[in-house]
């Protein structure tokens, strides 16, 4: 999967109310428990991606809560400067535009910390972010940050 381009200067992002989905920042004594969901829901490594978004105050990731229960996740500035990811919304609340105000919400977060510039790490749904935000694929980004061998 390419990593992404998103050029944040110019794009007209404001945050959204959704119904029903409290959006907002984790607090620090949440981590241990939003990062347990995020290693149940997605596995490890996003887990341990989530938690670097704690190094900073305040932190770089959003939680999605419905009832109180977390719903979705993204993290911004964790994995690697000026990086978006990950993120990820329980398969039984996507297309509910939730995915998509984690991302508008960090993008803010990105250009409030001086970013022109945005990356998509490793993006999945490259679709979504090319028509949200006009991202565009970096030539020879695979596999980018990520090491293409894991230690063991």
């Amino acid at each position: 999967m390419p990593d992404l381009l998103v050029k944040l200067y110019g794009l007209d992002l404001a945050p959204a109310e959704l119904p029903g989905v409290t959006i907002r920042r984790p607090m620090p004594h949440e981590m241990g428990e939003v990062r347990r969901w995020i290693v149940r829901t997605f596995g490890e490594g996003w887990g341990d991606e989530f938690a670097c978004s704690f190094k900073s105050f305040p932190v770089t990731s959003f939680v999605a809560l419905r009832n109180d229960a977390v719903v979705g996740f993204a993290a911004y500035e964790a994995t690697s400067r000026g990086y978006f990811g990950p993120t990820g919304v329980l398969e039984s609340e996507r297309g509910k535009g939730i995915g998509k105000e984690l991302l508008v919400r960090s993008m803010i977060g990105l250009r409030e910390l001086g970013y022109a510039y945005a990356i998509i790490g490793a993006a999945g749904p490259t679709d979504f972010y090319e028509k949200t935000l006009g991202a565009i694929p970096i030539p020879g980004s695979t596999p980018g940050v990520y090491p293409a061998r894991k230690i063991r």
